[in-house]
């Protein structure tokens, strides 16, 4: 079987050379160009070989050739039917239509396919990478693998990896200064965590999913395509970075996607096809360009200990800073009510909100903010009436500390603010209004959550989101939608100054100011004739009232929103 592995390698202008029972790929020393790989990833096959390669065959005719086909997951079953199926191509009566690379077994019943630990042949066009490895062909690509599922006991099983594998693994890669990561990395088993900081699967138990010294192994080896099955369906991880920004000099990023088998009932996708171009042959600053919907790495885990210095390799258990509560009356005689002393159970430490370097208009315990405009006050945040609003309904969303934008606020004070947007969603919805919100974080001092109710019989969704992008386009401003799932902090890091808007859609628009930036633009897109069609409102110290007048005013606004504030007491 060896024999005929090596027949094979040499026909595909490849060498190889054994090295402790284990084949890896050598590339030969030639100048090589930026020419992309054209590759199909599958999730299990479970035996339907058939069933795979005729969906391989009509993509190609479709698309053109591609230059290998990976296989991850379960590609055997242990029934009757796929043994049948197996044996026209193993005899060589079928063969299947693309050069095709496999792992192990990642189940006992499937295990004795696979002659050993050592990748080797099993069919024409249908090869079995190994255990453990890396493969490289002459294109300069870089595919690191891992067969089977984490063993839990010693010796490890035939379907099963130990530590001992995944060390022998990474020695040879990551000892060497020149080490930038490996181009794809398939692992028949998701790692751990992975979905941190980003979108988490919905399908799959997230408390069991997953091995830890498979985490480990992505996190060293840094690869650009991370491929994994056996879960059943198909995740596509948002982007991750491979460096600590301001901190490290930029990497590559990472994107984990896993896949469903094939022919699933629910027809999940189980094909990925994608073209790469090898990282060795790339320009560096091309090779470290971040998307914008990037994330920090799930496996970075950071830790203070008793002295304040910071750990790496630690549990990501949260510290939470203390924060100090502020009541105040909102002379209605119905603030929200202090625990009583002798209520142990309802007792918290003392809390410290961050206090600003000066004076600041917005902190709520600041001598210059305007109390009389605050509608609302929870644990980490407040409400307020905008100071010379779009319309009567133009509130604020602050934090009770210092804060200078969203990136930069604590867990704890972020997940108010979400509970305080919610509330105002409904609250405006009640109202026949939808909610836009949007940030300005240049040239502010204090965060300030801008929300705006729009009636909506004056304009769509859609049409708010055109009335930004026109006037973002005018501007010579490049506005562009992210995803609606990802994190504002993925995407600026904090210090970066940005605009930033969310639809009651869920679609979010942000612009990273570059330098010159209108600071009413927010103001005067939903101003302008297209949305409330107020344009003399769009400075707000055009449109300032008499105390009087906002005392009554945010006497309204707190009476009526009072039955969706949370913050509220009985």
């Amino acid at each position: 079987m060896l024999s005929r592995c090596l027949r094979r390698k040499l026909r595909t202008n490849g060498t190889f050379k054994l090295q402790e029972s284990r084949w890896t790929w050598l590339q030969f020393d030639q100048e090589m160009d930026e020419k992309p790989v054209k590759v199909l990833v599958c999730g299990d096959v479970e035996g339907k070989l058939g069933a795979l390669f005729n969906r391989v065959q009509s993509i190609q005719k479709k698309t053109g050739h591609f230059d290998l086909l990976l296989c991850v997951g379960e590609f055997f079953a242990a029934t009757p039917e796929a043994e049948e199926e197996w044996q026209r191509y193993k005899s060589g009566e079928k063969k299947a239509p693309i050069h095709t690379y496999i792992l192990g077994a990642g189940s006992p019943e499937t295990a004795e396919k696979f002659p050993g630990a050592d990748g080797c042949e099993l069919a024409d066009n249908i090869t079995y990478l190994g255990r453990r490895g890396v493969f490289a062909g002459v294109s300069g690509l870089q595919i690191a693998y891992v067969s089977g599922r984490e063993a839990t006991r010693e010796p490890a099983p035939a379907h099963c990896f130990a530590s001992k594998d995944l060390a022998e693994l990474l020695a040879p890669l990551i000892g060497g200064a020149k080490f930038r990561g490996v181009d794809i990395l398939l692992t028949s088993q998701w790692p751990e965590e992975v979905w941190r900081f980003a979108n988490k699967p919905q399908e799959v138990d997230t408390k069991s999913c997953g091995s830890g010294a498979l985490a480990n192994v992505a996190d060293k080896l840094k690869p650009r395509y991370h491929f994994a099955a056996l879960e059943g369906i198909h995740y596509e991880r948002l982007p991750y970075r491979n460096h600590i920004v301001l901190q490290e000099n930029a990497q590559h990023v990472t994107r984990f996607i896993a896949l469903a088998s094939v022919n699933n009932p629910a027809k999940k996708k189980y094909l990925y096809a994608f073209n790469i171009v090898p990282m060795k042959t790339m320009e560096p600053s091309e090779l470290v360009k971040q998307p914008q919907d990037v994330t920090e790495s799930p496996y970075r885990r950071v830790a203070k200990d008793r002295d304040g210095a910071l750990k790496s390799g630690t549990s990501l258990a949260a510290e939470e800073e203390p924060s100090t509560q502020f009541f105040f009356d909102l002379n209605s005689g119905r603030g929200r009510k202090r625990p009583h002393e002798g209520d142990r159970s309802r007792r918290k430490p003392p809390r410290e909100h961050p206090l600003p370097p000066g004076e600041c208009w917005f902190c709520l315990a600041s001598p210059q903010v305007e109390k009389h405009l605050v509608v609302s006050i929870g644990t980490h945040c407040y409400l307020a009436l905008a100071k010379g609003g779009l319309n009567a309904g133009h509130v604020l969303i602050l934090p009770i500390g210092h804060y200078r934008s969203t990136v930069e606020l604590a867990a704890e004070v972020l997940q108010e603010m979400e509970k305080y947007k919610a509330a105002l969603r409904s609250f405006y919805k009640s109202r026949g209004e939808r909610c836009v919100l949007f940030e300005r974080n240049f040239r502010s001092q204090h965060l300030q959550l801008q929300v705006v109710p729009v009636p909506l019989d004056c304009c769509a969704s859609d049409d708010i989101k055109e009335a930004f992008m026109l006037q973002a386009q005018e501007q010579q401003m490049e506005l562009a939608e992210i995803p609606r799932h990802s994190d504002l902090k993925q995407i600026a890091p904090p210090g970066t100054p940005y605009f930033y808007v969310e639809l009651d859609s869920g679609e979010k628009l942000f612009y990273r100011i570059q330098r010159n930036f209108p600071l009413q633009f927010g103001r005067e897109v939903l101003a302008s004739e297209a949305l409330l069609n107020v344009p003399t409102r769009a400075d707000w110290k055009e449109c300032k009232q008499s105390r009087a007048d906002e005392e009554e005013a945010c006497a309204r606004l707190r009476e009526a929103f009072q039955p969706y504030d949370f913050a509220w007491d009985d």
